[in-house]
């Protein structure tokens, strides 16, 4: 199907360039007008504006200018702190201008709540959404995670949220406005880092980079450092073992009290220091491609050429090529779709005049497929506030990254079909250790719940014959299909894309691999931290006093969900199936920022000492500053909340910070200009953060055995088209009968049969 380009005004300022550059990678006519001064350096110029026009102007854009162009577009991005948001304003002044028009707008804090108006960075984000906390040393400062990871998934979400209004407008012919808290978009993004709190009652630390629930870490090689471990199945343990026992360095780890995990994981120490001795020995990258050899879950740390001569990346066509000539390589984009290419080449930003931007009216793709979903919601009376109202979604995922895509397709209206089965344990129902609190089951862990809420269960033995045509029936019937298996599973079952198009042409399957579906390192096993490894974003932790470290709670996992919602949301606005063929590792690597041009400019890209982490009163006790703040302000600012600034008011600052608390002072710089916000922990985001208890992002749903539960709550927020948290999320098989009824006609013979077949458990 043809479908016109989606026109976006781009109005961002640094909280929201992801946004736009997400829309750039999927072909969007990209228009940005700069509202905001910035200090981008020239390697930022080009990653985050490659392949816009830029609208001339000299001075301030006048309102006249904004609304010409606003009347053309489909989409409207703006970011910033709220006072200062023009689209806002004109919002309120020209209500009639936004109809049909999609209006995102991404915030530090919100647009409601006591602290709608308070300034962010993103050290200030990261940590008022508590990933600040999780990242670093123990007893040492609390860190952001590397390369701007919160306004990242800020900008990634209001680019989420613009595809879903998108998608409800082809239905209602109306625009809305999408309002994106940068403080949620973190908090959503911690894995355990706040239903620990909410399950446990324990609150996750920093650990140095070691993780707390899986064997996995980053050890030294003899050129420079690995990531990897030996969690998972038996055999990621023992066939490691075989490599050390062949190579005669296992030590004592081939006793036989070793063989048992419980022993290893209690004295994990000793197994990490003869493991740690064995890899010493090695080259980093040589190891790691006989653990790619052997399928064993290991990664070199990569950065700067070694990730632009990933053979992986390079066969799959990641890089972009950008610049005047192209000669610069570029992280790409974090989705791939046949029927969606990706941009292999980007231009150098292009400037135009105002009234040479779009020269014909902008146009809506057909409706025919929203009709279709609409007519199939009202039919099985699901809610109709989501603008994925009457989406179903075949979901074949475990764990975390692919739970993660269809909770979001969930909470916008998608009824999901989760395939479930006791013969395929989800870890994150059967591991004791992923419950997340001592009494829970596998029908009511902390873990399930979160990121399962919102959907049905169906149990499906799929080692049998029968249950493998009962999904390929299911999977006749549905918008979307997605899984996480290793490739060629589902060729295995007869549902490939290749054979699931043909017997439902307009479906929209999402394989969410590793390193994707094709490509050297296609069968290479990976971990959340091996990804981040090959990606180059573990290498961007280290300083120069400290090797690099992992980043230990799910990031990896949730930016690559979130790159194949974007994939799918695009097939769906356009009203067409497609194989979105997500790479986690390509993914990850998307979320570098610049990082890969500075290595090629030569640039020496000035570092924001301003923005930083402070320690105040209390144990533990942490404030996030802001940067971009020349001396003089500061000093004005300490000046006027009774600091005394001296000769040095960032160290007056420091000295001032460690007598008082965190809160307090955040609340006095906040009332002077200054972006401050204290460091935020599990504990504090569920119970105590105002902000989001006013936005009420801890919502509760009713669990049968849990009981009444806190969850996560939404990040995308649009105003005609909500979406809500619904229900909390199913038992294992709760709904089997009801959905093969439904959607299959099974008769009550036909159903008793297969259950005492064990093809239903």
């Amino acid at each position: 199907m043809s479908v016109p380009a989606i026109r976006v005004l781009d109005l961002t300022d640094r909280l929201g360039y992801q946004a736009a550059r997400v829309f750039v990678g999927l072909g969007a006519d990209v228009v940005r007008v700069a509202l905001h001064e910035n200090s981008d350096s020239a390697a930022d110029q080009l990653h985050w504006h490659a392949g816009k026009k830029v609208v001339r102007h000299s001075g301030s854009v006048s309102d006249a200018t904004l609304i010409e162009l606003i009347t053309e577009a489909d989409v409207v991005l703006e970011s910033g702190p709220v006072p200062g948001l023009r689209t806002l304003a004109l919002r309120d002044t020209h209500p009639s201008l936004w109809t049909g028009i999609v209006h995102t707008v991404i915030t530090p804090f919100g647009t409601s709540g006591p602290r709608r108006e308070w300034l962010g960075d993103d050290t200030v984000i990261t940590a008022a959404g508590g990933m600040a906390w999780l990242c670093g040393d123990a007893g040492q400062a609390p860190e952001p995670p590397p390369r701007e990871q919160g306004t990242q998934l800020a900008g990634t979400h209001g680019a989420i949220g613009a595809l879903l209004a998108l998608i409800a407008r082809r239905r209602t012919n109306t625009g809305q406005l999408v309002e994106i808290s940068a403080q949620e978009a973190v908090a959503a993004t911690l894995e355990i880092g706040a239903i620990s709190w909410i399950h446990g009652q324990t609150i996750p630390g920093r650990t140095s980079g070691i993780y707390g629930h899986v064997a996995h870490r980053v050890f030294r090689a003899s050129d420079g450092f690995l990531a990897g471990g030996y969690s998972g199945s038996p055999r990621m343990w023992t066939d490691l073992l075989a490599w050390m026992v062949e190579e005669g360095e296992a030590e004592d780890l081939a006793d036989e009290r070793w063989q048992d995990n419980d022993i290893r994981w209690r004295e994990r120490a000793h197994v990490d220091a003869v493991v740690s001795r064995f890899t010493g020995r090695r080259s980093a990258r040589t190891f790691a491609e006989e653990a790619r050899r052997r399928a064993l879950p290991w990664a070199e740390v990569a950065n700067g050429q070694a990730l632009l001569d990933n053979p992986q990346l390079r066969d799959r066509q990641f890089f972009v090529h950008s610049g005047t000539k192209g000669n610069y390589q570029d992280v790409g984009f974090g989705w791939e779709s046949p029927a969606l290419p990706r941009p292999v080449r980007l231009d150098e930003p292009r400037e135009v005049a105002a009234n040479e931007v779009w020269t014909v009216p902008r146009s809506n793709p057909s409706a025919d497929a929203a009709e279709e979903h609409r007519g199939r919601a009202e039919a099985n009376g699901v809610s109709t506030t989501g603008a994925l109202n009457g989406v179903r979604v075949l979901d074949l995922t475990w764990v975390l990254a692919g739970p993660y895509v269809t909770k979001t397709f969930a909470e916008h209206g998608a009824d999901i079909l989760k395939v479930e089965s006791y013969h395929r344990k989800d870890p994150t129902r059967f591991s004791p250790g992923m419950r997340l609190r001592p009494d829970a089951g596998f029908d009511d862990g902390g873990y399930f719940l979160n990121f399962n809420r919102n959907k049905r269960s169906i149990a499906l033995n799929l080692k049998t014959e029968a249950g493998q045509e009962l999904l390929r029936r299911l999977a006749a019937d549905v918008d979307v299909v997605v899984e996480n298996f290793s490739p060629g599973v589902l060729a295995r079952w007869g549902l490939d894309y290749e054979q699931l198009r043909k017997i439902n042409p307009r479906v929209v399957l999402v394989s969410m691999a590793g390193t994707g579906q094709t490509g050297p390192w296609r069968d290479a096993v990976t971990f959340a931290d091996t990804l981040a490894a090959m990606s180059g974003l573990t290498a961007e932790t280290a300083r120069p006093d400290r090797d690099p470290q992992g980043l230990t709670f799910g990031l990896g996992d949730m930016v690559a969900a979130n790159s194949a919602v974007i994939g799918a949301l695009e097939l769906l606005y356009r009203g067409e199936g497609g194989h979105v063929d997500l790479s986690q590792l390509e993914a990850m690597a998307s979320h570098l920022g610049s990082a890969a041009l500075e290595s090629q400019m030569a640039e020496v890209v000035p570092t924001d000492a301003a923005a930083r982490i402070l320690k105040c009163l209390g144990e533990d006790r942490w404030i996030a500053v802001g940067g971009g703040t020349t001396p003089d302000t500061l000093r004005e600012a300490l000046t006027a909340i009774g600091i005394d600034a001296g000769h040095d008011p960032s160290d007056a600052l420091t000295r001032a910070a460690a007598t008082m608390d965190a809160d307090a002072l955040a609340e006095r710089l906040q009332g002077q200009g200054i972006a401050a916000y204290p460091v935020r922990d599990g504990r504090e985001l569920v119970d105590t953060d105002a902000q989001l208890r006013a936005r009420n992002f801890y919502p509760t749903l009713d669990h049968p055995l849990a009981g009444s539960v806190a969850h996560e709550g939404l990040v995308a927020h649009l105003s005609t088209t909500p979406g809500a948290l619904r229900t909390a999320a199913p038992l294992l098989g709760q709904h089997t009968d009801d959905i093969l009824v439904e959607q299959l006609g099974l008769t009550p013979d036909e159903l008793a049969d297969l259950h005492n077949e064990g093809v239903l458990s």
